[in-house]
């Protein structure tokens, strides 16, 4: 190449530099990878009562995951979900671990918290390891009042907590998420109450709120809220339909339940198992399916 050819090149680069910067603009987007696009949330179910082996393959075919019991659920004396974990790992179905929280009645003082606490903490991790259930599994403890608690039964929270993670689980809760007015314009939700008074421990939580709004009612064909949509931003499950539904919370979506108050799977044409709905930001929300 000549001297005169190669100024004539250097000469003229600035020119073509602008003729293809415009269809540089036009061109198409780059590609989002796959991984990068967010899923959508998955559906699940609870009942304190496991509804029998040939239930779950009807039930498999609507539900992601299910609730599981590792104690007697509130009012019962024995557990009859015991012994089902391999069954449903089979059919391929997602966890949310449950362990029944003592009432507020029953804690009376500090002493009595903090040891009753640690104790049930070590009953859960126990009755999880005989299940099958792999270190790091959350498992929630089922927290049944709602508003504010008392200081003792925060004593009792954090003293699960830490007993549950010396014993090589990760603590999580399910409680209330509808706010109750306090008075002088002042209100509270439980899963609020129990992250402000519990930090720095990281619990997950999974909350109740069937008011409709925002919850929608018994309404499994529709899209699968956000758990985020409950009220409370961080929540890792939203429970969004109880059965039977509550009245006074679910008037706006009545027509969504069957004529008993219920909630069924679209599968389970003879209404033999009434079922509580729940979505989560995981097909696996205890990360227990392994």
């Amino acid at each position: 190449m000549t001297l005169s050819r190669l100024a004539l090149i250097l000469y003229l680069l600035p020119s073509i530099a602008n003729l293809v910067s415009p269809l540089a603009a036009n061109a198409a987007p780059p590609q989002i990878a796959d991984h990068a696009v967010p899923r959508s949330e998955a559906l699940g179910f609870d009942r304190n009562i496991y509804p029998g082996d040939a239930a779950l393959q009807v039930l498999r075919k609507e539900f992601a995951f299910a609730g599981f019991w590792i104690s007697p659920p509130p009012g019962e004396t024995s557990n009859t979900w015991a012994g089902k974990r391999t069954l449903m790992r089979q059919l391929d179905f997602g966890f949310a671990v449950l362990y029944r929280g003592r009432a507020v009645r029953e804690i009376k003082t500090a002493a009595e918290a903090a040891e009753k606490g640690a104790g049930d903490a070590r009953d859960g991790a126990t009755n999880a390891q005989r299940e099958g259930f792999p270190a790091a599994t959350i498992v929630f403890l089922d927290v049944e009042e709602g508003g504010r608690l008392p200081a003792v039964y925060h004593v009792y929270l954090r003293a699960w907590a830490d007993a549950l993670l010396a014993a090589g689980y990760r603590p999580g809760v399910y409680c209330s998420a509808i706010p109750v007015h306090e008075g002088h314009g002042v209100t509270i939700t439980t899963a609020d109450d129990i992250r402000s008074n519990e930090a720095p421990r990281e619990f997950s939580y999974w909350v109740y709120n069937d008011a409709c709004p925002p919850a929608p009612g018994c309404a499994t064909k529709l899209s699968v809220p956000a758990p985020s949509r409950s009220g409370t931003p961080y929540a890792a499950i939203w429970q969004f339909a109880q059965s039977p539904r509550r009245k006074e919370f679910t008037a706006k979506c009545v027509a969504t339940y069957a004529r008993d108050g219920n909630c069924y799977a679209p599968g389970d044409a003879a209404h033999a198992w009434f079922l509580d709905l729940d979505a989560a930001k995981s097909a696996d929300p205890s990360g227990a399916a392994k």
